[in-house]
Formats: C-alpha cells, sequence, structure tokens
C-alpha cells in the first residue's frame, strides 16, 4: 500500500522528471532549427506530451530559455568547482586548464555543446528574452571572470607576475581571446585544434606578463 507522502514525492519526482524532459526537448529544436521556428508543439511532441502539459511547466519560450540558462549555469559553476578542487595549485597553468576542462565538456556533452552554442548564438533572441536571461548569463560570465582574476592577483601577489601588470585588464584580454577561439570552434573555422590555440595563446600572454626570473 503506498501511503500519501510516498504519492506526494513521486507525483514531484514525476513533475521534477518532466520539467527536465521539456527543457532537454526544447535545447534539441532551438539547437537544430533555432529558437524563433521553435513551437510549444514540437517541442510537446519531441517527448510525447501535450501541448498544455508544456504549458503548465512554463508559460512561454523566453520562460524555457530563462529555465535552461539557470539549469546549464548551475551545471557549469558545479563542474568548475570540482575542477578546481583537483587543482589546489594556482599558477597561470590552471587557468590554461581550466579552459581547456571546457574544451573537454564541449566535445564529450552533446547538451552543453548545444548549450554553449545555443547561447553564444544571440542575434535573433528579442529584447524581451535577452532582458530575461541576461542576469544568468552575466553571473556565470562572472564566474569565471573571478576565478581567473583571483588566480592573476594572487600570481602577482607571489610575484610571478610583474608588478605594473593590470591583472583585471589581463582577464578580460583572455575571456574575449577565449570567446573569439569558440565562435570559431563552433563555425569550425579554426586553423588549428582548439586545444592547441588555448595553450598557445594563453601562454604568449602569460609570458609578457610574468616576472623576471620566473
Amino acid at each position: 500500500m503506498i501511503c500519501d507522502g510516498d504519492k506526494m514525492r513521486r507525483t514531484k519526482e514525476d513533475a521534477e522528471q518532466t520539467r527536465r524532459d521539456i527543457l532537454g526537448a526544447a535545447m534539441d529544436i532551438f539547437s537544430e532549427k533555432g529558437y524563433s521556428k521553435t513551437t510549444f508543439d514540437e517541442i510537446a511532441k519531441h517527448i510525447n506530451l501535450t501541448k498544455g502539459a508544456v504549458y503548465w511547466h512554463f508559460r512561454n519560450k523566453p520562460d524555457i530559455v530563462a529555465a535552461l540558462i539557470n539549469h546549464f549555469a548551475e551545471l557549469y559553476v558545479s563542474r568548475i568547482r570540482e575542477f578546481l578542487e583537483r587543482h589546489q595549485q594556482m599558477e597561470f597553468q590552471t587557468i590554461i586548464d581550466m579552459q581547456l576542462f571546457n574544451n573537454k565538456m564541449l566535445r564529450e556533452d552533446p547538451l552543453f555543446y548545444k548549450f554553449i552554442f545555443f547561447v553564444t548564438s544571440q542575434m535573433e533572441w528579442s529584447e524581451a528574452i535577452l532582458n530575461k536571461v541576461a542576469p544568468s548569463i552575466a553571473e556565470t560570465k562572472k564566474i569565471t571572470r573571478n576565478l581567473i582574476l583571483d588566480i592573476l592577483q594572487k600570481l602577482q601577489q607571489n610575484k610571478k607576475i610583474k608588478e605594473d601588470v593590470d591583472a583585471s585588464l589581463i582577464c578580460e584580454i583572455l575571456m574575449t581571446m577565449y570567446g573569439g577561439m569558440l565562435d570559431g570552434y563552433f563555425t569550425k573555422s579554426l586553423q588549428y585544434s582548439f586545444d592547441e590555440l588555448v595553450q598557445t595563446g594563453f601562454n604568449l600572454i602569460y609570458n609578457n606578463i610574468k616576472a623576471e626570473g620566473v
């Protein structure tokens, strides 16, 4: 005999699973057709639901996009924290390894690839969507920026980077550089491997800012 508590828990778990299924279906179709051409009907049919079932969880497509951003932002943060727990030593190579870790996730996790591609291809997003999801995107970028800046500042404190270097500026250069490489990766226009470009490009920056004798 199933008690009311078990029923409620199972119902809640089923609802959460349905929500995740909807997000997965939306990510698949957004990646294939683009945001503007995707309909609630298509999302529902992709996982054998009614359109009403999708509306029960999400009022509109911007709500789905916002949920996707939040979900993958949380996933990304947890993975980066796990990475940093395994890399306690704060060296410039840690920054490079973190970016290579991102590359590995892109290659090995199809959903992560679709998500990053979707987020970096925002040309068809309306102002309403951008306003809704901008805080989550900004927070995700802020996490990466803060991690890189923290490592650079600690390297500077330990006299491994020149005293007159603006750590914040270098952080922005590294992030912009990686963003350009990422765009090339998605458009398949890179002339060298993504990993090789990260290692070479980031080391070129480091070789120009590291302190003498390091």
